[in-house]
């Protein structure tokens, strides 16, 4: 359990990879109150150094006795790597916030958008789990309605930036881009196909019922840290060729019809939720507008004239920030707020 102090020891799993650099980059533009950074990565990654406030922190890798110290342990080093540490930093007495797929739908394990359940914060064990990218801004917005007029029924198409992939997913894309516009042959390594100029409906392994653990994740994961199992979810995910930012398509029925002017007003008072939608003057949310934003956009908000209750939107949220290390540092923060004397 956190003990209240005036300043932590945070360290930083997988620190040189996208998400881990940002982050960084996030615990220092939020004044998070770090007293010492540690940083740890892959072997060869070891002893680069990246800056923090202005000092250089060489890059570690782990080892048994790594954790001794730390108060908080933020890991994106990837499913196996959490699967091996995420307990040994915990039993050292660190609290893990984990962005990997390993821990978030572990009973034991708290899956949580501050904005949308912090109280299960409260039976951590240890291990906290930051849940998929494109689950987190979906719930933040799915919260506030399913508060109102209780959701019955989701229908999402994701349409996913690469950055969701990591840093190698985004240099393809840029040197892929940079190949066809010189006429040069293109190679795929990340993607089956190429990303450039195309869209892709896979994201992650298929599974036996024809969907990807990408759209499983995103049902088990909502219907996890909005306490319903009650609620019907179906996804359909396609990496797009953007490199940050991922937007989201869904049409969501609820039990009393919502007028999309309500619809509008719950949103609008919702955290970190801006209503972003005016189409007649072509405002709607897009990635480009999005990225480096921390909040979740929303826009396109219109009844669905097919069902009696169904309201369609569009969201768009910057991966990297919503979808990954800002939710993460969020989560710190709460902790921080509610440690014990």
């Amino acid at each position: 359990m956190l003990r209240k102090k005036e300043s932590y020891i945070v360290a930083v799993v997988g620190a040189t990879g996208a998400v881990g650099n940002e982050m960084v980059k996030t615990l220092e533009e939020r004044y998070f109150p770090v007293e010492r950074l540690r940083l740890f990565a892959s072997e060869r990654s070891e002893g680069k150094i990246k800056e923090f406030k202005d000092k250089e922190i060489p890059v570690e890798t782990l080892k048994e006795d790594s954790f001794n110290g730390i108060d908080i342990a933020l890991f994106s080093a990837g499913a196996e790597r959490s699967r091996i540490w995420a307990p040994v930093a915990a039993r050292a007495g660190s609290v893990v916030v984990d962005n990997s797929s390993q821990w978030r739908m572990d009973p034991d394990v708290p899956l949580v958008v501050p904005e949308v359940n912090p109280d299960d914060l409260k039976w951590h064990k240890g291990i906290i789990a930051n849940p998929n990218c494109s689950t987190i801004q979906m719930v933040v917005v799915l919260k506030p309605i399913h508060d109102v007029a209780k959701i019955k029924r989701v229908v999402a198409t994701t349409f996913q930036a690469v950055s969701g992939t990591g840093q190698k997913a985004m240099d393809e894309l840029l040197q892929q881009t940079t190949d066809l516009l010189n006429f040069r042959e293109v190679k795929c390594n990340v993607y089956p196909y190429q990303i450039a100029f195309n869209v892709i409906p896979h994201i992650d392994k298929f599974l036996e019922n024809g969907y990807t653990k990408e759209e499983m994740k995103m049902v088990n994961e909502t219907r996890k840290i909005l306490g319903d199992n009650s609620i019907r979810i179906t996804a359909t995910t396609v990496r797009v060729p953007v490199f940050r930012g991922h937007s989201e398509s869904l049409n969501i029925e609820t039990e009393r019809k919502l007028p999309p002017d309500e619809v509008r007003a719950i949103l609008s008072a919702a955290p970190n939720v801006i209503v972003f939608d005016a189409p007649e003057k072509n405002i709607y949310p897009i990635p480009i507008n999005v990225a480096g934003k921390d909040e979740t956009y929303v826009g396109r908000i219109r009844e669905d004239e097919s069902i009696d209750t169904g309201i369609n939107m569009w969201i768009v949220a910057d991966n990297l920030r919503k979808g990954a290390a800002l939710n993460a540092v969020q989560i710190a923060e709460k902790l921080i707020e509610t440690a014990s004397v």
